[in-house]
């Protein structure tokens, strides 16, 4: 028996091919494209100054190493270093102790990737600043370039690029320290000869001055620094000084907040402060059946007597 095929039948057959095989083609130009989105979203772990290739790259950062630093500092103790601020005035430290702190090493000779990553930070910390407020953590730039990032460069610096904020403050340390301070806080950085070759990221310390997470890239959004930020406000000690009821609501006010990224700004989400009451409805009512049960063995027992 032969089956015979109408040429508009076979026609229609290879056009169904045809839609079918362009249609995979499509698929997979559009996820390769997809990929390499992926990829270019990726943080980049270091800072290359331009003019850095060819021959002119004399050294370059080991970026494997230098991640591997970075993560080793984590867990670690801040040192009891002492930096002078933008008024040459002397600055432990260990004054940050207490709240939690963001800490980012930059050179201010550098007029590509110090101030995007500042402009960047400045944007979260903004945002994050109108959420939590400036008093609840801190934020430090230290100058690595010395004795050319004196007090007065790191002025001139945070000035240029518009720094006001009053919980953010740019520091300068002694040359003979800055070794030990870079690898307290697992940053690396090779002198190239257009600049320096140095990790980008921005610790993050906790109220204790311990080194919980290291955050690398150019760009940090909102989200990136404060969801952190306040998991380490909410979870930290209550100061003496401040009334416990009111603290704990306004803590409370903190972790209702949450990231919105449309917007880039967060928002109350008032499902968690339904959570929370109705967690809090719970205790109560256990704690009511509780003191029912106990009084009525205790008549019980009464009766019995």
């Amino acid at each position: 028996m032969i089956l015979r095929f109408s040429r508009p039948l076979i026609a229609a057959f290879f056009s169904v091919r045809l839609a079918a095989v362009l249609a995979a083609f499509f698929l997979l130009a559009a996820n390769a494209l997809q990929a390499d989105d992926s990829a270019s979203e990726k943080p980049r772990l270091t800072a290359r100054p331009q003019g850095l290739n060819g021959d002119l790259a004399l050294t370059t950062l080991d970026e494997k190493a230098a991640f591997a630093l970075s993560q080793s500092a984590v867990g670690k103790q801040v040192g009891d270093f002492v930096l002078l601020d933008r008024q040459g005035r002397p600055v432990e430290l260990s004054r940050y102790r207490g709240k939690p702190l963001l800490v980012t090493f930059i050179y201010t000779a550098c007029f590509q990737v110090c101030p995007t990553i500042t402009r960047n930070l400045q944007k979260a910390v903004d945002t994050t600043v109108s959420v939590m407020g400036a008093d609840r953590f801190n934020v430090v730039s230290i100058g690595f370039n010395q004795p050319f990032d004196s007090p007065a460069a790191l002025r001139d610096f945070a000035r240029q690029y518009g720094i006001h904020l009053p919980n953010w403050e740019f520091l300068s340390p002694a040359p003979a320290i800055v070794g030990d301070l870079t690898t307290n806080f697992g940053f690396s950085y090779v002198a190239t000869p257009a600049g320096f070759d140095h990790i980008n990221q921005v610790t993050l310390v906790d109220a204790t001055g311990r080194i919980v997470r290291q955050v690398y890239g150019e760009k940090f959004t909102a989200e990136e620094l404060a969801e952190p930020l306040k998991l380490l406000i909410t979870g930290s000690a209550i100061p003496p000084e401040a009334g416990t009821l009111q603290e704990i609501m306004e803590r409370v006010r903190i972790l209702c907040s949450i990231y919105d990224p449309l917007t880039g700004r967060y928002r109350t989400n008032y499902s968690l402060y339904f959570q929370f009451a109705g967690f809090l409805t719970f205790v109560g009512f256990m704690i009511y059946l509780s003191i029912n049960f106990w009084r009525n063995r205790r008549r019980g027992e009464t009766k019995a007597h």
